[in-house]
């Protein structure tokens, strides 16, 4: 019996999506290490880790652009492309004084390849999924990804973080991704190929449009993304030992990897059945103000963590799992209103508040730590929070189901 092709389409984005981030976030952190063993300062590993993440800001309002020129298999082949050649070039035997500017050239590369794959893939599972599971489609793959942040790592400390094994095993792990993207078939013609504005025009229209994007997008990366790295140190503020502290990361993550495949299923639920009150796009909205408000909510808890240490671990359950479960449902609600290249300018306005984000959180959060950790700290979540809390309860719901 001949599979059809958003069947066939959804397999392969998950299955090369897997293998792809399996290897990069093996990579990564082998990088890392190897950076400290060439005896790199530490500011300048943060300079190289940050590099990915700028190359993904710097493409994202350039991808609907790019793949309306190539068109969207294509593109997506190049963005598995790259960071494969990105990770042959980093085993060059160069010396350290040309290594290091290489390794940042091509880090900034992989990170604007990953950025057009992150967009690209996001778009078309919630363009292949059938309508009545596109919930639960997007859902899974939110924590499918999630579960890539585990497996990756875990696989580099099983094979040797400093071996040259690890480094194979990573490149070998993208270059499979790349041989699973042959395997997606080129979707139909996009009824708006030749009319979508594209570029930076495009993704403003798409803000302007849809600016529950932007809030929703910015508030998970926050809280899901941004804080999962900050969360150690304040571990350590409220007296946690070194190893309870990092702790913190894995109860975001799991709050992260819990709750999206059930926010998934609950917008398919509760979309099916809101006739009235903006059908579908108003369940999904309510569902998005309910995760905000879970968000203050826990954020809220702060100033009594000091005092109750125990109460870090499910208030970063819930950081993570609303800020997850944002994200999950903006994607969704993309998915129900766009196709082709106006979809990918509103996933590309989506991926870029989720960077921006996780790009503020550390930063500002890590100030206010070393400024005030108490108040200062709970003082600049609450803030967000709040403001998140009020921007969704103030947006509309989209026009299509």
């Amino acid at each position: 019996m001949s599979v059809s092709l958003p069947v066939r389409g959804l397999w392969a984005i998950f299955g090369a999506t897997f293998f792809e981030l399996v290897g990069y976030f093996m990579l990564t952190p082998w990088l890392v290490l190897r950076l400290t063993t060439l005896g790199a300062p530490t500011a300048l590993i943060g300079l190289f880790a940050a590099s990915a993440w700028v190359g993904i800001l710097v493409v994202t309002p350039f991808a609907s652009a790019l793949t309306r020129a190539l068109g969207r298999q294509r593109t997506l082949w190049l963005s598995g492309a790259v960071p494969v050649l990105a990770g042959l070039g980093y085993a060059l035997p160069l010396p350290t004084e040309a290594a290091l500017p290489l390794w940042f050239a091509l880090k900034l590369l992989a990170g604007m390849a990953s950025g057009l794959r992150w967009i690209l893939a996001e778009a078309l599972v919630a363009e292949f999924a059938p309508a009545h599971l596109r919930g639960r489609a997007v859902g899974l793959f939110e924590t499918m990804v999630g579960a890539t942040f585990v497996i990756g790592p875990a696989l580099l400390a099983a094979v040797g973080p400093a071996s040259s094994s690890a480094w194979m095993l990573a490149v070998g792990l993208m270059a499979l991704g790349l041989l699973w993207l042959l395997a997606v078939p080129e979707p139909p013609p996009a009824a708006d190929a030749h009319t979508a504005i594209v570029g930076w025009r495009g993704v403003w229209q798409a803000l302007r449009a849809h600016p529950v994007i932007m809030a929703a997008g910015f508030c998970g990366g926050f809280f899901e993304s941004g804080l999962t790295s900050i969360l150690p140190l304040y571990g350590l503020a409220l007296g946690l030992s070194a190893a309870a502290a990092a702790l913190l990361v894995s109860a975001s993550g799991l709050g992260s990897a819990a709750l999206m495949l059930p926010a998934g299923w609950l917008a398919d639920r509760l979309g099916r059945r809101s006739e009235r009150r903006g059908g579908a796009a108003g369940a999904r909205l309510r569902l998005m103000r309910v995760c905000a408000a879970i968000t203050w909510l826990a954020t809220l808890a702060i100033p009594w963590v000091a005092a109750t240490p125990w109460l870090a671990w499910p208030v970063a359950f819930l950081w993570g799992g609303a800020g997850g479960c944002l994200y999950t449902l903006a994607m969704i609600d993309i998915g129900a209103r766009e196709r082709g290249v106006t979809l990918v300018n509103s996933t590309a306005v989506l991926v870029m508040a989720y960077t921006l984000g996780g790009v503020l959180a550390p930063s500002l959060a890590g100030a206010a730590l070393q400024w005030a950790p108490r108040l200062g700290f709970a003082a600049l979540l609450i803030g967000v929070a709040s403001l998140c809390l009020v921007l969704l309860a103030r947006a509309r719901a989209g026009r299509r189901t």
